[in-house]
């Protein structure tokens, strides 16, 4: 549930090495740090999610969450770094994932808030965020902006937009013949001389293609329907990616980055203790991963409040399913106005009543009191209440009587017994979940600290960083008593990376299919 704006995948083994591979970085322990191309402040890498020529041959790289690096001569030697503020002319958003370049202009795309322009090569920007489109349009398909001539075209979870006059008016291509899904994962426009632009885009049910600039639409089912198919996905930045020794360098840090090597010591080992209870309430169809963004506890690096439960990201009107056995016990409007279902479920865990909910919904297909089955519709999703974009907000809750109002309440923002729902759903398939604890050099819990090192292959769309420790709002779980959780991690052996009192501590874990590995980590 963002504030103020916002199948089982079976992992292609060749992206899965990709995504578990492990450079030499050089060194251990403290002096095990990255080495990355870019201006690195932290000291953990900046991750790169995307890079691009422009026709003066300066080098545009976007990244999660440090905006955006420009060298100008395309050498590399010096960055010139463009960040948001509260001026109206900067960029609007940090996490820039794609862009594009038109006569005189460059035009940049963002995880979860719009797009810009800018006419003097970056001093200043006019910005498309959720003032100028409304609840939706905010979340740009990885380089997901091409630039035709004087066109433009911008590729969203919730269509294609295009225009040929900067901005001012926007032709949306959403439901047409042969483009049976708005979601789009990428874009590519083929360009001729004299010739109208050849526009390929693929989505959850495919790939649809436009030889006449995007009026009329083929839809090719090359991936059978499935939303497993999408990593067969067009890859249009492998040009760029190619261009120039620096281009390769910073390319290898879309996908892998932040590798540390091995810090000697016993490796942690997953355990048999698991209560993964509930199936996703989306369909393998319908994009059943969870926006890495912003899981429970997050605050995306500080942009948000801390997050309740987790998201699903998916076309308005998609199919949410119960994630168990279950009686309604609330159908209707709850914090904000958000169309919402909860589900008490049959079976208690130690004592404690068990519950799911499910918010911004655009219709409820069920009403208090219904008895439900796991798989069962109970909502269509939508963007009602306190949300910018169509998506599914979930939550977990374990409660000591079965009173709904601890659970959902309208003038209550955080529920007193929300848990961490990546400990609850079923992984997906390849996949298990870390649950750490990081204490400082007292014994105390540390708030707010970011947990680096695994990387994910996917959702490419809203991509996994670095996992935060919770603070005041978020509760550990009553098994495992953690202070974060990492969801859906590729099994193997991974290297996690923590700051406590100023010095990076590392530790080995080990992730093996639908287990939990707890680790923690002290000074």
């Amino acid at each position: 549930m963002r504030p103020s704006r916002l199948v089982l995948l079976v992992l292609a083994p060749t992206l899965l090495a990709l995504a578990c591979a492990r450079p030499d970085a050089g060194g251990e322990g403290e002096s095990a740090k990255p080495r990355s191309p870019l201006p690195d402040p932290s000291g953990w890498g900046t991750h790169v999610l995307a890079v691009a020529v422009a026709p003066d041959s300066a080098v545009w790289v976007g990244t999660y969450g440090d905006g955006i690096y420009v060298s100008r001569d395309g050498s590399g030697d010096e960055w010139e770094h463009i960040v948001s503020s509260d001026d109206s002319t900067s960029i609007s958003w940090d996490f820039v994932n794609s862009f594009a370049f038109a006569p005189g202009e460059v035009w940049y795309g963002t995880v979860g808030n719009g797009w810009g322009l800018s006419r003097d090569g970056g001093a200043t920007w006019d910005n498309w965020t959720f003032r100028k489109l409304g609840p939706r349009w905010q979340y740009v398909a990885p380089d997901g902006i091409h630039a035709a001539g004087d066109t433009v075209y911008i590729a969203t979870a919730d269509g294609l937009r295009i225009t040929s006059d900067d901005g001012e008016t926007y032709r949306d291509v959403v439901n047409e013949p042969g483009f049976p899904n708005k979601y789009l994962l990428s874009l590519n426009v083929r360009t001729e001389p004299g010739v109208v632009p050849a526009i390929t885009v693929t989505h959850l049910r495919g790939m649809s293609e436009s030889s006449d600039g995007g009026r009329h639409w083929t839809h090719g089912a090359r991936f059978g329907g499935e939303s497993a198919r999408r990593l067969a996905e067009i890859p249009p930045r492998q040009s760029t990616c190619r261009a120039t020794p620096l281009t390769r360098r910073l390319c290898d840090w879309i996908f892998v980055f932040r590798t540390y090597p091995d810090p000697g010591g016993e490796i942690v080992r997953a355990s048999d203790t698991a209560h993964f209870w509930f199936e996703r309430p989306v369909l393998p169809a319908d994009n059943p991963f969870l926006d890495q963004t912003y899981t429970y506890g997050s605050t995306m690096g500080g942009n948000f409040q801390q997050h309740q439960g987790v998201e699903f990201n998916v076309p308005e009107g998609t199919e949410i399913h119960a994630a168990g056995d279950g009686v309604v016990a609330f159908a209707g409007e709850a914090e904000a106005g958000a169309r919402t279902v909860v589900i008490r479920h049959d079976q208690p865990f130690d004592g404690q009543v068990v519950w799911t909910t499910y918010y911004h919904n655009s219709e409820l297909e069920v009403a208090e009191g219904d008895t439900v089955r796991a798989g069962d519709v109970i909502s269509l999703a939508g963007n009602t209440g306190r949300a910018t974009n169509d998506h599914l907000h979930f939550e977990v809750h374990t409660t000591p009587d079965d009173d709904v109002r601890a659970v959902v309440d309208p003038e209550q923002r955080f529920p007193p017994y929300s848990r961490n729902p990546q400990l609850w759903l079923e992984p997906l398939p390849g996949t298990g979940v870390i649950a750490g604890r990081v204490f400082d050099s007292a014994g105390e819990p540390v708030p707010g600290a970011r947990v680096y090192g695994v990387t994910k292959p996917q959702p490419i769309e809203t991509p996994f960083s670095f996992a935060e420790t919770y603070e005041d709002r978020a509760h550990p779980d009553p098994v495992f008593g953690e202070h974060f959780a990492i969801g859906d991690v590729p099994i193997g052996e991974w290297v996690l990376g923590v700051e406590i009192e100023g010095k990076k501590v590392f530790r080995k874990v080990l992730v093996e299919e639908r287990k939990v590995t707890q680790v923690e980590f002290r000074p």
